[in-house]
């Protein structure tokens, strides 16, 4: 009797990671959970937090095969490495480990889920080194099951572990937080999913372009299980070639709605040479081919964004951008001034958001990109100032308009207004707005400032009413502007307290490295440094 074909199995599922060498994009969270293993310093509770499908659950997983792990002869401890072989390792792998308990948090809410794992954890583990609790999307949690496991959390039995996985972080509570080791597990770079999904179509027999998962990479914004979906797609999508099928950009971009990227290039040139019927002709033409309006708009933004990066001097080479892309990215940085491709920015930025809740996308996307031709024009106020005040002809373009007015006290101040963000914490500090200024030096993530615009992301939620409106007040009574303060989903730079944290990180890793505390700890090796006050290699 002939054995029954396996069923088939998704790539997002078939290909999740085995091990943390196989955990891509997550160096830095793999080498502290491999020092702490190492030194025996194991928290009893582990938090990943994340967007979607960069590996939190995976992670849980392997921090439990990694802490039970026997290694094949049966007398390994705890290792970063696990075998993969042994029993624990093996039936952690299938799921059916009776002493690593998953629940999901979504369909398992109330204070009764939690009370039966209070129970249990007073038993002992049945074959494992230890009982290992995994609790997906711990925020659902109610508040009652929350506060019915805080003792439990702060004070476990010694052969329990508790590992939580979220993607809202901010919806936990801090009780629970401050209890936990945290792990913030970053978006997965472009060019590592890239490399990841060539791996991945070389492994199931498949052809590929570099452009085609380039695209794919890029459609999956950081998250390897939405890139394994697309690319999943993408092959059932593909033509058959030679007996394997191809996957194609031309294909990607058709299955996926998005804009050829000759045709977003196409697109700046004819905004910034002011070419009306022949933007509104491309435009159509883009839609027409299935290409989205919301898509076609943040094409346009990247591309701006790319040419400023350029201008201010980065070297940028992003999967699937061709030699012709990189030449056009530096005429235009070249030829473009820095206030222009600004306003280029917000000015896009708007129509994106418009054309984002829009009833008719399509014409909205077309209103959206004929103001930014028309404004892009417009001189900014300090240039108009200037003009105002030597007694130069007004452009035509702002002559007719309310820009042609006498310049107000506003015009002058725009020049002198804070270009950063430190700039502008220490200008709330001064106006003594103290809470302001903290919550934004600890969760402002700065998205754009020029200046009196500026968009930002917050990182943690503001308690004391609408933030947004509170700063553009604030920043108003400071400065005499109006300021017009907007809330973004990009990820933005990181806050100024991470900058912080990360210099206080490197200067303790600096301090390790000096030879008289390598010594020390050679010599004393349960010690730890507690605080950071001041170092002098002075004589």
């Amino acid at each position: 009797m002939s054995d029954s074909p396996q069923p088939y199995r998704v790539l997002a599922r078939k290909y999740r990671p085995r091990s943390f060498r196989e955990l891509i994009g997550q160096d830095a969270m793999v080498q502290t959970l491999g020092n702490a293993i190492r030194r025996g310093r194991l928290a009893h509770a582990f938090l990943m937090t994340g967007v979607r499908g960069v590996g939190k659950t995976s992670t849980a997983r392997l921090i439990a095969k990694a802490l039970n792990c026997i290694g094949p002869d049966g007398q390994g401890g705890p290792t970063i490495d696990p075998c993969g072989v042994c029993e624990p390792c093996v039936a952690i792998a299938e799921g059916r480990h009776i002493d690593v308990v998953e629940m999901d948090a979504a369909s398992h809410t109330g204070v009764d889920d939690v009370r039966e794992i209070i129970e249990a954890v007073r038993y002992a583990a049945v074959s494992a080194r230890y009982k290992i609790y995994i609790i997906d999307e711990v925020h659902m949690l109610s508040k009652n099951a929350f506060n019915a496991l805080l003792k439990t959390l702060e004070e476990p039995p010694a052969h329990v572990k508790f590992l939580f996985a979220t993607t809202e972080v901010n919806k936990v509570p801090v009780t629970v937080l401050s209890r936990c080791q945290r792990f913030d597990l970053r978006r997965i770079p472009a060019d590592l999913l890239s490399a990841h999904f060539s791996r991945v179509v070389e492994a199931e027999g498949v052809a590929a372009e570099p452009d085609a998962l380039a695209l794919i990479a890029q459609a999956a914004e950081g998250s390897a299980r939405d890139g394994l979906s697309i690319l999943d797609q993408a092959i059932a999508h593909a033509e058959m070639g030679e007996g394997a099928p191809v996957v194609t950009a031309g294909q990607v971009r058709d299955m996926l709605g998005l804009s050829d990227r000759g045709a977003t290039r196409r697109l700046l040139a004819l905004l910034l040479e002011g070419e009306t019927a022949p933007l509104l002709a491309a435009v159509r033409d883009q839609y027409a081919l299935g290409v989205e309006p919301l898509s076609l708009m943040r094409g346009l933004l990247e591309l701006v964004h790319a040419v400023t990066l350029v201008k201010a001097g980065r070297d940028i080479v992003s999967p699937g951008q061709s030699v012709e892309e990189r030449e056009l990215l530096a005429e235009w940085a070249a030829q473009i001034g820095f206030a222009a491709l600004h306003r280029l920015w917000q000015l896009l930025l708007k129509g994106h958001d418009e054309v984002q809740g829009a009833v008719l996308p399509i014409e909205s996307c077309e209103m959206a990109l004929l103001r930014v031709m028309h404004a892009a024009s417009m001189p900014d106020p300090g240039e108009l100032a200037r003009l105002l005040r030597e007694g130069a002809g007004v452009p035509a373009t702002v002559a007719s308009g309310a820009a042609a007015t006498p310049a107000g006290p506003a015009d002058t101040p725009v020049a002198r207004l804070p270009g950063t963000i430190e700039a502008l914490v220490e200008l709330l500090r001064d106006a003594s707005k103290w809470t302001l200024a903290e919550h934004l030096h600890d969760c402002g993530a700065l998205i754009a400032l020029a200046p009196p615009e500026l968009t930002l992301r917050l990182t943690s939620p503001w308690g004391g009413g609408d933030f947004f409106r509170d700063l553009a007040q604030a920043l108003k009574a400071a400065t005499g502007v109006a300021w017009q303060v907007r809330e973004g989903r990009e990820e933005g730079q990181p806050t100024l307290l991470a900058r912080e944290q990360v210099a206080q990180a490197a200067e303790r890793d600096a301090i390790f490295e000096t030879p008289v505390v390598k010594a020390a700890m050679a010599a004393f090796p349960d010690a730890d440094l507690d605080q950071v006050e001041q170092w002098s290699t002075g004589q």
